[in-house]
């Protein structure tokens, strides 16, 4: 796996740099935001790990530029502690968010789990919600609307909310769960997120947003999706 390092603190590079290689990744490295998107621009990597304190591009617009052609992982290392920071850069495009300092062992392990994002699993399923269709595969959610199929346009976290659910049809998932995966464990109280995301996927998926008949709600514990799984289509 080849990953691309973005930070200005030239001894986390280095530090990053040895570490990582002896884990058998390869490594590039950029100072700086126009580095970073020149250096993504011309070998693509397969993973990112940005600071979001940096001179003239800053991460924050790092990230966006990224996620105009590229879906690889986004792992956000940074010095801001601040939930504020934390949503905008998951909202972004980021796929995590590690505060410095950090502990290298959980950061291997992030390292891993978003690499297991990588390569698509081809046998999973598509799911139905009624007029609406989502396909982990290919990454689209579509509606058919007036006979025609048209894009579902969803923010990167609640494309997250969404697909953890997928991955568990019919089955609770709690809000422990859903937050711990998708802001991090020092986040399971902070239920307001959890909802706040929720109700923006009722209103894009669900004929009727206020009386959800796919997205459930399970009083006091967290979220059900019910929908139908489709044959994968040779996928």
């Amino acid at each position: 796996m080849k990953i691309l390092i973005v930070d200005d603190d030239p001894q986390i590079l280095m530090a990053l740099r040895i570490t990582l290689k002896a884990r058998g990744y390869e490594l590039a490295t950029a100072p700086d935001g126009e580095q970073a998107i020149a250096a993504a621009v011309d070998r693509p990597p397969d993973l990112f790990i940005i600071d979001l304190g940096l001179p003239g591009l800053d991460g924050m617009q790092v990230i966006k530029a990224i996620r105009g052609w590229s879906e690889a992982p986004i792992l956000v290392i940074s010095g801001r502690t601040g939930s504020t920071d934390k949503v905008k850069a998951l909202d972004a495009g980021a796929d995590d968010y590690m505060t410095k300092p950090f502990v290298i062992d959980e950061l291997l392990a992030r390292i891993r789990a978003l690499g297991r994002r990588i390569a698509p699993d081809p046998a999973v399923p598509v799911i139905v919600l009624g007029d609406a269709t989502i396909d982990l595969a290919s990454h689209t959610v579509t509606r058919e609307v007036d006979g025609r199929t048209r894009p579902v346009r969803l923010t990167p976290t609640e494309w997250r909310v969404l697909e953890v659910l997928v991955r568990n049809p019919g089955a609770l998932v709690t809000r422990e769960t859903l937050l711990r995966e998708i802001w991090g464990s020092e986040h399971v109280s902070d239920s307001g997120y959890l909802r706040l995301y929720v109700s923006q996927l009722r209103h894009k998926l669900e004929p009727i947003p206020s009386e959800p008949r796919y997205i459930l709600t399970e009083a006091g514990m967290g979220y059900r999706l019910m929908g139908e799984a489709e044959p994968s289509c040779g996928r």
